[in-house]
C-alpha cells in the first residue's frame, strides 16, 4: 500500500467495512435486547401471576402456604428456562447463516467420478498418451483451450511443453493428473483411460511438482515426508540433499524440526520450490510432473537442482514446462504448443535450426547469446 501510495484509499474503504459491521452489530443487539425485554416481562408476569393466585387461595384457605411456596419454585424455575431458551434461540440464529454455508459444501457434488468397475495400473512402464483431446473450462465453455491435442510419450522419455503465455502446457498436466475432464478425446497411462481408473489408482504413481508449490503449516521434515508418509528421516534428508535443500534446512534455527509458516512464509520463493522438488523425489514415482519447478530458482541453485532432476528423469517418465528454456534443452522432445496445437516438437538443436515459434522463443529470452 505504501508502494502504491495507496494508504488513503485503504484506510476510507476500511472505515467504510467497519461502519457497516458497526451497524449489523448494532441492529443485532437492537434485535436481542428486544427479545430479552419480552422474556423478562413474561418470566415476571408469570411469577407474580402465581404469587397473586396463589395467594388468594391461601387467604380464602384452598391451599396451604407449602403449596403456594412449591408453586413459587416451580415458577422460578421454569421461567430460568425459558430465558435459557431464549438465549440458545439467539445464538441457533446466529450460526444458521454460517450453516447454510456449510450445507453447500456438504452436499457438494464431484464433477469427476471414478467409475464403478475400474481397471488397476500395475507394473507401471510410464507411457502416456493423449489422443484427440479438446478442453474447455467450464467458466468459459466456448473457449477452447486445447483442440485435437494427439501426443505420445515413450516410457522413461522427458519431454518439455514450451510456448506463450496460455497456450495451455499446465492444461496438459492438470488433464494427465484428471483434476479435470477433456469435452473430446482420451488421457491414457499405459494404454489404459485414466477415467477408467480410480484416481488415487494412477495419482499414486504420479509425482507433482506444481507451478506454486503447496508448503503446509509444519515443518520441514513433514513437508518432504508428505511426499512419502512412511519414509523415514534419512530417506528424508536425502531427498532434501538431492533437491538442494539440505543446506538452508540446516540453517535453520532447528533444522528440519523448523515450522515454516502458513504456505511457507518462513522461506523465500525458491526454498519452497526446492522443499516440493525434495517432497517428488522422496516420491520415487515412475511418473515426473515438473510445471515451472525450477521458475523461482538463482541460476546457482537451478543449475544445481537440474542436475538432481536430469539424474532423477533417467529412470522415469518426465514432463516438463518451463518459460526459462535453459532448463529444457537436455530434454529428449521439446513440444512447441501455441493456441492449444502443437507447432512443433524435437530436439533442442532441431528446432533451432527451423526459424520457428521455438527459435524465437529462445532469441527473446536470450538476447542473441550462445544457445
Amino acid at each position: 500500500m505504501q508502494a502504491f501510495t495507496h494508504e488513503a484509499a485503504s484506510r476510507r474503504r476500511f472505515e467504510g467495512l467497519t461502519e457497516e459491521a458497526f451497524g449489523a452489530a448494532a441492529r443485532r443487539i437492537k434485535a436481542r435486547s428486544f427479545l430479552t425485554m419480552i422474556v423478562i416481562f413474561l418470566v415476571f408476569t408469570g411469577v407474580v401471576g402465581v404469587l397473586w393466585l396463589g395467594a388468594r387461595d391461601v387467604r380464602q384457605e384452598l391451599m396451604s402456604a407449602g403449596t403456594l411456596v412449591q408453586f413459587v419454585i416451580y415458577a422460578v424455575l421454569v421461567a430460568g428456562s425459558v430465558a435459557a431458551l431464549s438465549e440458545i434461540w439467539t445464538e441457533v440464529q446466529r450460526a444458521a447463516g454460517a450453516t447454510e454455508r456449510l450445507v453447500e459444501l456438504l452436499e457438494a457434488e464431484d464433477v469427476i467420478d471414478d467409475p464403478e468397475h475400474p481397471q488397476v495400473l500395475t507394473h507401471v512402464r510410464g507411457e502416456i498418451a493423449f489422443e484427440g483431446v479438446r478442453f474447455a473450462f467450464p467458466s468459459r465453455p466456448n473457449t477452447d483451450v486445447l483442440t485435437g491435442f494427439d501426443l505420445v510419450i515413450k516410457p522413461g522419455e522427458t519431454v518439455a511443453f514450451v510456448g506463450p503465455s496460455g497456450a495451455g502446457k499446465s492444461t496438459i498436466f492438470h488433464l494427465l493428473m484428471r483434476f479435470f475432464e477433456p469435452q473430446e478425446g482420451r488421457v491414457l497411462i499405459d494404454g489404459i483411460d485414466v477415467s477408467d481408473m480410480t484416481r488415487t489408482g494412477f495419482r499414486k504413481h504420479i509425482a507433482y511438482v506444481p507451478q506454486d508449490p503447496i508448503i503446509f503449516a509444519a515443518s520441514a521434515r513433514e513437508n518432504i515426508r508428505f511426499g512419502w508418509p512412511d519414509a523415514h528421516d534419512e530417506a528424508v534428508e536425502a531427498a532434501a540433499k538431492a533437491a538442494e535443500a539440505h543446506d538452508f534446512i540446516t540453517a535453520l534455527p532447528e533444522g528440519y524440526e523448523a515450522m515454516v509458516g502458513e504456505r511457507g512464509v518462513m522461506l523465500s520463493g525458491g526454498q519452497r520450490q526446492r522443499l516440493a522438488i525434495a517432497r517428488a523425489i522422496l516420491r520415487n514415482a515412475p511418473i515426473l510432473v515438473l510445471d515451472e519447478a525450477t521458475s523461482a530458482l538463482d541460476a546457482q541453485s537451478e543449475r544445481l537442482v537440474q542436475t538432481a532432476v536430469e539424474a532423477l528423469a533417467k529412470e522415469r517418465t518426465t514432463l516438463v514446462v518451463a518459460h526459462r528454456l535453459s532448463t529444457v534443452r537436455q530434454a529428449d522432445r521439446i513440444v512447441v504448443l501455441d493456441g492449444g496445437r502443437i507447432v512443433d516438437e524435437g530436439t533442442h538443436s532441431e528446432l533451432m535450426q527451423r526459424s520457428g515459434l521455438y527459435s524465437d522463443l529462445v532469441k527473446l529470452q536470450f538476447l542473441s547469446s550462445d544457445v
